[in-house]
């Protein structure tokens, strides 16, 4: 065998592409259910995972040891209040989940610039937060993809919700957490409406931050078409707010929200001409005496190529690609291999 041929730039190309699958697990394209675990959603302790979070399954996970976390819903306050304080002591009202809920979406957003949740002009003193699985969301979600439905029993309207990215031509607003769009009533990423309020006096519905996987809602807009997740407000105390956002979403029944990852392949030409890799070292061809056994490879020698390796300029093997069947190779053939790394 000859020795190993050097990569030229012209037999190496990098692509990448976008893949878009459905966020949800077994690419579940409407997660139609939004079920909880006993044993997280527990309430009553200021300092329980349930009083900051409620973890949404794809399936009961009491019963179903495949059950996945694909999203998580949260209340926050700016003043601490529609929670239990952390301690009773003298200075500590409002130093509670619902504030520190608050404060860490305004981290995440604003960094230390003191800026608050605006929507489109209204500020108000509390969000909900709905905050999708990491795992679940790849490099980002895909804006214009959000299909949303909130509904508090069948008496009530169903709001259906989305992001404004086709509707602002792809523009959006960049901030720590990457990019915002407005979240509005509507669908497939166009609002309903000629502006992003869709509540007066009450601003938009939402904000919505793709690169980093979570949406910030409105609820003095969400409680106008759905008055079952109107958050109690009352200091220090177990309102279970993020519970009425659930209970809403639980009712509608309608979750659709895609993900996106970049995908970079690098292919490798490589290219086996007509006097290369035509003979073998593998040693059951030659007898003790390094003479050819067979007779008909001395004159018209034929290999057979498995396998290709890519070795780095130090000699070390760093990858493998083994074909699908053996390629036949002698003097009157060449041979190109395309080999694809994904990363």
């Amino acid at each position: 065998m000859a020795g190993l041929t050097q990569f030229t730039q012209d037999d190496i190309v990098l692509d990448t592409q976008r893949v878009v699958t459905s966020t949800w697990s077994n690419n579940t394209n409407n997660l139609q259910v939004a079920l909880t675990s006993s044993t997280q959603a527990v309430f009553g302790s200021a300092t329980s995972s349930g009083a900051h979070f409620i973890e949404i399954y794809n399936v009961d996970p009491a019963t179903n040891t495949s059950a996945e976390v694909q999203y998580a819903v949260a209340y926050g306050h700016k003043a601490g209040s529609g929670s239990l304080d952390f301690t009773s002591d003298t200075g500590a009202i409002g130093n509670s989940v619902s504030r520190n809920i608050y404060s860490q979406y305004r981290q995440l957003v604003f960094g230390d610039s003191g800026d608050t949740f605006t929507f489109d002009g209204f500020t108000p003193d509390d969000i909900y937060v709905i905050n999708i699985n990491r795992a679940r969301y790849k490099h980002n979600l895909k804006p214009g993809t959000l299909d949303l439905r909130i509904s508090g029993s069948s008496t009530f309207e169903t709001l259906f919700l989305t992001d404004d990215s086709v509707t602002s031509t792809g523009s959006a607003i960049i901030t720590n957490a990457g990019r915002q769009f407005n979240i509005v009533s509507g669908s497939l990423g166009v609002r309903l409406g000629s502006n992003t309020t869709q509540v007066t006096d009450s601003g938009s519905f939402g904000l919505f931050y793709p690169d980093s996987g979570f949406m910030i809602l409105n609820p003095a807009a969400v409680d106008h078409h759905v008055p079952t997740a109107v958050p109690d407000t009352t200091s220090n105390n177990d309102s279970k707010n993020h519970e009425k956002l659930h209970n809403a979403i639980k009712g509608a029944e309608h979750f659709i929200i895609d993900s996106e990852e970049k995908v970079s392949s690098q292919y490798y030409f490589a290219r086996a001409r007509n006097n290369q890799y035509n003979y073998t070292t593998n040693p059951s061809f030659v007898d003790n005496n390094g003479n050819v056994i067979v007779d008909t490879f001395i004159d018209n020698p034929t290999t057979f190529i498995t396998t290709v390796g890519l070795y780095n300029n130090n000699g070390d093997l760093v990858a493998v690609a083994k074909l699908s069947q053996p390629v036949t190779k002698d003097f009157t053939k060449e041979t190109l291999i395309r080999v694809k790394l994904d990363y």
